[in-house]
């Protein structure tokens, strides 16, 4: 990456800036802003997050935020209450209370006698989804908003439910914010008064985990914050960016073809990352293409972005398998309108073993629940090996259909569509559905997948059990892709009934029947577009020069499973240990370690166990605090089981020790 030395307006980073709400909290703010003789009032970009601005997303925000300023705007890094070192305490994600804390930033900014009062929204997961809910009540001050991997649906497509199916991404990220959550704010900044804070967080925070498992239907907790629920309410322009190997990129499609206002469409290869450094790659000059969008709406300048097509994606060539990429090979391709003018769907029948041959089967699966080890995670963050393995290692457990060898290329984009007649011998079952691609050694490379609890066939809100025995038709939509299927590869649709661990068991072992006859997978097929020969390229990617650190002590990062033959158990474990480094222009030292451990046996749902294990610490000086989490989750048929322990440290001295224990029924899950 092209560290940009030289920027248009001399930098000055202002930190610890208190913005005052409504009841009296403040929040911290650390803003950068052009200065210099005869600088004007700017506009500002605002992101909000609960993740600690001063050191979880300094890194990354020493890239961005100085660039923007560096170019004309005021940069705008705000801990939302209860994080980093504002006041208050943060009870849960995506609260009434955030919102109207992000509608007081924007009236703040609007005063600031250097602003414009002209304000942007840019974030990735948290912030990008607080952007469109902030634009939702359309403040004024609010021009345009840049929204990276977030949804507009909190319960169909985020990391809690996929399907109705309780994903354990859900889990591992409820840990993780249950740890952060515990972190005290900086005594450097806040002064003698960050015991008091810290306290008033350990003590208030709660389990978040525990009100998201009981909520298990889509109900008002989660339509609150889901824009999809009045998209009309957006009017401000929407600029939805996504990667094909993130968790989120479904939202782009639903954003472009529902919102009304100026809006635009950018879906590349990467992970959970911001574009400008995500892997895999290739990554893009993803800053100057944010400025063509600010500059577009906050400043009146044609820059020519709203003019250029409606949606562009990297359109991924074939690839052999991998838990990790560094880049992946495709092309930037473009759509004018969303969905495309005319798309069609070729169709493929199933028979038995054969994908695209009609057949009269009726075919039973009964999957180790140990199915969907190398699925890789729900929302991979593509720094170390959390994308899906070889296919072929799931065969066994999965119905598979292989289309003939492919004569020509086949391009794929939109959502493949798998309409299926099944059955099942209990009332509550899942299936998942793959789509692959198969090298002609028989390396499988998954390029889409699927999850449907079938209670929740007809409705999240109001799902129903399944009558033993009886046939349901249900169509089961895929994550959205863009693919180049090669010619002399074959194309694999695979179902199976557990796919741990993205996605919790059914209660009591099942065989699901799949009726062929009736059972068809649809693939939306791409038309070459001229719109492809116009596409600029994208710039030579750029940032502000990096944040200095010290590491100080190495850590490591695994991810490996272990089987037991004499217990039956199979464990994953993963293991993220950044180790132990100093940002070196506050002198703050920390360190972050996680554990997480899944456990089940093969043929028992009800052995399946996940915990998680977090170790955070902070240093200056004689000042050290430590914060320990654990939380585990199993279930019995009737009920999951929920514990957690929290156990904080002031320098040797325990000042904490709280454990929570619930046990919450389960709602068809």
């Amino acid at each position: 990456m092209r560290n940009a030395d030289r920027l248009p307006f001399a930098v000055e980073m202002f930190d610890d800036v208190r913005i005052a709400m409504d009841d009296g909290v403040e929040l911290a703010a650390r803003i950068w802003r052009p200065v210099g003789r005869g600088v004007p009032p700017v506009p500002a970009i605002l992101e909000f997050l609960p993740y600690r601005r001063r050191d979880g997303t300094a890194e990354r925000d020493a890239l961005m935020h100085p660039y923007f300023a560096g170019h004309g705007y005021a940069a705008v890094r705000v801990d939302m209450r209860g994080s980093g070192d504002s006041d208050g305490v943060l009870t849960g994600e995506y609260l009434k209370r955030e919102q109207d804390d992000g509608l007081a930033i924007l009236a703040w900014l609007e005063r600031r006698p250097w602003c414009t009062g002209h304000v942007g929204m840019i974030g990735i997961s948290w912030g990008g989804f607080n952007g469109l809910q902030v634009a939702a009540h359309r403040p004024p001050q609010l021009k345009a908003v840049i929204s990276i991997c977030s949804t507009d649906d909190r319960y169909a497509d985020d990391i809690h439910f996929m399907g109705g199916s309780l994903l354990l991404d859900k889990l591992t990220w409820g840990s993780a914010m249950f740890s952060l959550n515990t972190t005290p704010p900086d005594p450097e900044v806040v002064g003698p008064a960050w015991r008091e804070l810290w306290m008033k967080r350990l003590d208030q925070s709660g389990l978040w985990i525990a009100d998201w498992l009981s909520h298990q239907r889509r109900d008002d907790f989660w339509k609150h914050g889901s824009v999809c629920e009045d998209y009309d309410a957006i009017a401000c322009p929407i600029y939805a960016v996504g990667g094909w190997a993130d968790g989120y990129s479904n939202a782009v499609f639903r954003l472009l073809s529902r919102l009304k206002g100026p809006r635009k469409g950018l879906v590349g290869p990467w992970a959970h990352k911001y574009p400008h450094f995500a892997k895999p790659g290739p990554p893009i000059g993803f800053l100057q293409e944010c400025l063509r969008w600010w500059d577009k709406w906050l400043k009146g300048i044609e820059t020519g972005i709203i003019d250029e097509p409606l949606l562009r994606v990297w359109l991924e060539d074939p690839v052999r398998p991998a838990p990790y990429n560094e880049m992946k090979p495709g092309r930037w391709v473009a759509e004018g309108q969303w969905p495309p003018e005319g798309q069609t769907f070729r169709a493929f029948p199933l028979s038995r073993g054969r994908l695209g041959h009609a057949g009269d089967d009726v075919l039973t699966v009964a999957s180790p629940q140990t199915t969907g080890l190398a699925a890789g995670k729900w929302c991979p963050y593509g720094v170390w090996a959390d994308q899906p393995l070889d296919q072929r290692q799931e065969m066994a457990g999965q119905l598979v259909f292989d289309s003939d060898v492919l004569m020509e290329d086949f391009e794929v984009l939109g959502a493949p569509l798998a309409s299926l007649t099944v059955a099942s011998d209990r009332p509550n079952a899942m299936i998942a559905v793959t789509l692959s691609e198969v090298f002609p050694d028989g390396a499988a490379t998954q390029v889409s997948y699927g999850l449907l609890n079938l209670t929740h066939r007809d409705s999240h809100a109001e799902p129903r059990p399944l009558a033993p025995g009886k046939a349901y038709r249900i169509a089961l939509k895929l994550n959205e892709l863009g693919h180049r299927f090669g010619r002399g590869n074959r194309v694999r649709l695979a179902i199976s009934n557990a796919y741990w661990p993205i996605a919790w068991p059914s209660p009591e072992p099942n065989i699901v029947s799949v009726d062929c006859a009736a059972s068809t997978l649809s693939l939306p097929e791409r038309r070459a577009s001229g719109l492809d020969g116009v596409l600029k390229p994208f710039a030579e990617r750029e940032a502000a020069p990096p944040l200095q650190q010290t590491q100080l002590e190495k850590g490591r990062n695994t991810w490996t499973v272990h089987d037991d033959v004499m217990t039956g158990e199979t464990v994953l474990q993963r293991i993220n240990d950044d180790g132990w480094h100093r940002i070196d222009g506050i002198g703050l030292e920390l360190g972050v370690r996680a554990e997480h451990r899944y456990t089940i046996r093969a043929g028992d749902p009800l052995s399946a166990r996940l915990d998680t294990h977090y170790v955070r610490r902070y240093a200056r000086g004689d000042w050290s605090v430590t914060c320990v989490t654990d939380v585990s989750l199993t279930a019995d048929r009737s009920h999951f089981i929920l514990e957690a322990k929290l156990a904080a440290r002031d320098g040797e001295h325990p000042v904490k020790q709280q454990n929570w224990s619930h046990r919450i029924r389960r709602d068809q899950v």
